[in-house]
């Protein structure tokens, strides 16, 4: 049996890390009371816990091209989710999707009536 070398105990520590957010993420999807609270959820799921485990797999690989193909994958989800989380949001308030009633704060609702 042989040691594990320190980069692949960081590249393991960066892949659990990755799939707690994941976790996490999913039991917000069952738990948050309303849409846009499951938007956030879904997306600090994928943005960090995707991310991580694909961060920890590239510090675990040998080969320069495929850790370059990693960081672009880590690019390209990190720019694509939180785009595709933001215009889900804006899509559920312009439909009328209601929020739960603990809600707070409406920054598109204040948008709008100041724009009137």
């Amino acid at each position: 049996m042989t040691e594990m070398t320190v980069v692949e105990m960081i590249g393991l520590a960066l892949i659990a890390i990755g799939i707690l957010f994941d976790v996490s993420g999913c039991i917000g999807l069952v738990r948050m009371p309303d849409v846009y609270n499951r938007i956030q959820a879904a997306s600090k799921c994928v943005t960090i816990g995707t991310s991580m485990i694909v961060l920890g797999s590239v510090i675990m690989m040998e080969s320069v091209p495929v850790m370059l193909k990693g960081l672009l994958c880590v690019g390209f989800v990190l720019v694509t989710a939180s785009t595709a989380a933001h215009a889900l949001a804006r899509a559920a308030h312009r439909a009328g999707v209601a929020a739960c009633g603990e809600t707070v704060v409406d920054r598109y609702k204040e948008d709008q009536e100041a724009a009137l």
